[in-house]
């Protein structure tokens, strides 16, 4: 048993979660026939409902997640809406015009969810786009447009998907966001996590990188009112919204969707040097309970995403036809502790623990197994934190990164190559700039065999504008010749994959200080399929 199971068996002991888990939680979720809906606001609101817009995801061959939240209020107590659940309507169609409706029903939008809804829709054709909207009394969504995944059996001609994330709303503008909206022909886009940042950023007047570009309303949230009020403020962002009305959407979580760096039932404030009170687990994980509740609710997933206390599953796997298995990964919930006192240091003995956890025994095995059993083309791992070493100078390493848990990085690529997997891809994020790598066995060794190629997207707006280069980067390169390329710009990563290669290309904005920032490519790359490693594209 793993330290986060232990964890969660002693809160389970002492009543943490007993009635977190009852049956009110249980009745939230069932089907629309199993209550009847308390007497609503009629057939008309004060004000339009649907502010938060929406969105789709988890797409399969027969069926895909279709999303949105009641909020005439966004940012008043359940969206100002009254404390009764109240019956939706939704429709998904062949066409924009909804001539063609191939599936429609109702769902209860209730107050102990926030008013979100998740329709699973099932009984749909693989492969195809569908449009969808929802409506409540007399108010109409705006329309979404989504895709189903390929047939299993099938041999998709290619695989068009975004790597994006890191969006903090006072560093700059969604204009990135706006561009993703409008890419031609993408099948989905991967939100590698750091949808919401949980504290407050610089203020105007502060000293810092510049001026704060917008506030948020509060300081660091902590409560399911606060992580509702926060998703809401980012949700009403018009190039978000715009980018999850226009395709579907896989969601993992990264740090800041709960708190800074935190790493299994261990807060940032782990008693150490920068935070010598620590947070007690069991009241960390009264926080993590309301950061997850939040997150689900404002994400386009199923039930069985939905949160049981401090627990989550964000781990799972979406199938392309032949071509790709997108596995998505949580490199939070089940990982050790920073050593060394977190940060970018030159690295303690305790980096060098045999033992050391990312993903966790149960997630590494599933993975590995997964990718072992897979005859697609593409393994792609859509996860979190960077895996490729990257060596700053001084000799210094991130304490939050594949880095200080090399063993664990070991025994992933280990794994890799003796299951001889050859098509491993991996999309990271969280470090708000981009780059590329070959991903070695030993990354110490440039002798060592590569076992698969990473690509790092950078962020929607965190670190405000940016610069092609950071004083820095000359020396990092030397001292990491395993690394091909970096940038930092804001943008995000486009992946475009065949059965014969993936050719990747490096969004990036000029600026988003200011909006309207148009679209730059900084980096196109190749993957050969079968043969690990970057190439120099077109």
């Amino acid at each position: 048993m793993d330290s986060r199971a232990r964890h969660i068996l002693a809160l389970e002991r002492r009543g943490l979660l007993r009635g977190a888990l009852g049956l009110s939680a249980l009745a939230a979720i069932q089907p629309a026939a199993a209550q009847a809906p308390a007497p609503g606001p009629g057939l008309g609101f004060r004000r339009w409902p649907f502010t938060l817009g929406v969105a789709s995801g988890e797409p399969a061959p027969d069926g895909v997640v279709i999303w949105t939240r009641l909020a005439p209020e966004p940012l008043a107590p359940l969206g100002g809406m009254p404390a009764a659940a109240m019956e939706v309507g939704w429709e998904v169609a062949e066409d924009p015009r909804f001539v063609r409706i191939v599936q429609r029903g109702t769902a209860l939008a209730r107050p102990e969810l926030g008013f979100s809804l998740h329709v699973e829709v099932a009984g749909l054709a693989p492969a195809r786009p569908y449009w969808y909207r929802f409506r409540a009394g007399r108010e109409a969504s705006p329309v979404g447009r989504t895709r189903t995944a390929p047939a299993p059996d099938a041999a998709p001609a290619r695989l068009r998907l975004v790597n994006a994330g890191c969006q903090h709303l006072e560093h700059g503008f969604f204009t990135a966001w706006r561009h993703v909206a409008e890419e031609e022909e993408l099948d989905l886009v991967f939100h590698y996590g750091d949808y919401i940042y949980e504290y407050r950023g610089v203020q105007p007047g502060q000293p810092s990188w510049g001026p704060a570009v917008r506030t948020h309303e509060g300081d660091e949230i902590h409560t399911l009112d606060d992580y509702r009020r926060r998703y809401a403020q980012y949700r009403l962002d018009p190039d978000l919204a715009a980018a999850h009305a226009a395709h579907p959407f896989l969601v993992s979580f990264d740090d800041h969707e709960v708190d800074n760096n935190w790493a299994g039932m261990i807060s940032e404030e782990d008693g150490g040097a920068r935070f010598p009170v620590a947070v007690p687990p069991e009241v960390f994980a009264l926080r993590m309970q309301a950061a997850f509740q939040a997150w689900w609710e404002h994400m386009p997933l199923g039930r069985d995403a939905l949160p049981r206390g401090p627990a989550i599953a964000a781990h799972r796997r979406i199938p392309w036809g032949r071509l790709a298995d997108i596995h998505v990964l949580d490199t939070r919930q089940y990982r050790d502790d920073q050593p060394c006192g977190d940060g970018v240091v030159r690295p303690c003995d305790a980096v060098a623990r045999p033992e050391a956890q990312m993903l966790g025994a149960a997630q590494e095995r599933w993975l590995l197994d997964g990718m072992a059993s897979s005859g697609a083309t593409w393994q792609v791992l859509a996860q979190q934190v960077v895996l490729m070493r990257r060596e700053f100078p001084g000799g210094t390493l991130s304490m939050d990164k594949w880095d200080a848990y090399p063993a664990a990085r070991t025994r992933l690529l280990a794994g890799i190559r003796e299951r001889n997997v050859t098509g491993a891809v991996v999309l990271s994020g969280d470090v708000h700039n981009a780059w590329a790598g070959d991903v070695r066995l030993d990354p110490t060794d440039e002798r060592s065999p590569v076992v698969a190629t990473e690509f790092v997207a950078s962020s929607i707006s965190s670190g405000g504008d940016g610069s092609e280069a950071n004083a820095n980067t000359p020396e990092i390169l030397r001292r990491n010749p395993h690394l091909r390329f970096f940038n930092n710009r804001r943008g995000y990563c486009l992946h475009d994959a065949t059965a014969e290669r993936m050719e990747v290309t490096f969004r990036a904005l000029p600026h988003v200080t200011r909006a309207g920032a148009p679209r730059e490519d900084r980096g196109r790359f190749v993957v050969e399929a079968g043969k690990p490693g970057v190439q120099q594209g077109g």
